[in-house]
């Protein structure tokens, strides 16, 4: 079985202007349509699961991109979506309840888009209520390729945050912070975090991968290809080539998010 903790679709009807707009800032290529068929279509032979992962831009996003979440997840077998949270909201509280009665499991949080530091008091207040009401949070770490500078979530903000509010279920993207791996060993690696391998192959090297994944622990990695950004065949198959012991693969592959979405 295989699990993909971290994917990306849009409504058929912005789609491929959404996809044209974010190659383009990023000078990279999409490897599906952004669609959820384009998904499932890449998901076909290689992926039992895919978790998608909406960003809400602006607060008044909230309602349907959460709603749209929660129907999906209704229709579907195949794919999970979370839901997104922006830290401009006027009644964070009151929100994330209705995400949790929604049945939505967790929640995406981007701080480059949403141009604020993670370890900002209003991300602190969302992660803090999002764990008491048992949600998972899923966080964009370290550079994003389209919007580079600033930063939003570097591993020490990260580390702040963690060290503050002690959220149970914190998932740092691109294996705690993209390009920014040596801070993530400085700062995150042995906290109680965990990270997702999207949108590493390629960019990070297999020795820093390894070092990365044996010192934290196999038991707080998740796989994840950043789809429609990375292929989800060939980040299965670059995975696949690490030298990893049975155990460790089949944790990182499926066991490890089966454990946080609570599928066993």
């Amino acid at each position: 079985m295989v699990i993909d903790f971290h994917t990306h679709t849009f409504p058929d009807s912005i789609a491929a202007k959404t996809i044209k707009v974010l190659e383009g800032n990023a000078d990279i290529k999409a490897f599906t349509d952004g669609t959820l068929q384009g998904l499932k279509e890449s998901m076909d032979g290689f992926i039992d699961l895919s978790v998608i992962l909406p960003v809400v831009t602006k607060p008044s996003q909230f309602a349907t991109i959460n709603r749209f979440a929660a129907l999906l997840n209704e229709k579907e077998r195949d794919v999970i979506s979370f839901g997104g949270m922006h830290p401009d909201t006027s009644d964070y509280k009151s929100e994330l309840r209705e995400i949790k009665l929604l049945g939505l499991k967790g929640i995406k949080l981007h701080p480059a888009y949403q141009k604020t530091r993670i370890d900002d008091p209003a991300y602190m207040k969302i992660v803090d209520y999002a764990s008491e009401l048992g949600l998972i949070i899923s966080v964009h770490a370290g550079i994003d390729i389209g919007l580079p500078d600033p930063v939003y979530c570097t591993p020490r903000q990260a580390a702040a945050l963690i060290k503050e509010v002690k959220p149970e279920k914190l998932v740092l993207a691109h294996m705690g912070g993209w390009k920014l791996w040596d801070e993530v060993e400085e700062c995150l690696v042995g906290e109680n975090v965990w990270f997702d391998t999207s949108f590493t192959h390629g960019y990070m090297g297999e020795h820093q991968m390894l070092s990365i994944l044996r010192n934290h622990g196999a038991d707080k990695i998740l796989f994840g290809s950043d789809s429609p950004w990375s292929g989800q065949a060939e980040s299965l198959e670059a995975f696949c080539r690490l030298p990893l012991t049975e155990e460790e693969r089949e944790s990182i592959l499926w066991r490890n998010a089966a454990k946080l979405l609570k599928l066993e």
